[in-house]
């Protein structure tokens, strides 16, 4: 099961990606802003999810909301 961007690229571990829409960080003030790259992306065992450090904070995101850059 291979992890896919919104566009359908696979998508490896390490690689960058771009948000294709604001998304609200639960528990923090923080708002990923569209189009904001997130670098050095790790894979999960659920393909439709990806894990990214935003400043300390590690967090999950849905690949439908994001774009290989």
């Amino acid at each position: 099961m291979d992890s896919k961007d919104s566009n359908g690229i696979a998508l490896n571990q390490g690689d960058n990606v771009r948000v294709t829409k604001d998304l609200k960080v639960k528990g923090t003030s923080r708002t990923l802003k569209r189009w904001e790259v997130v670098k050095n992306i790790k894979l999960t065992n659920t393909p439709e999810e990806i894990e990214v450090r935003i400043g300390k904070a590690t967090i999950v995101i849905k690949t439908c909301f994001v774009k290989k850059a």
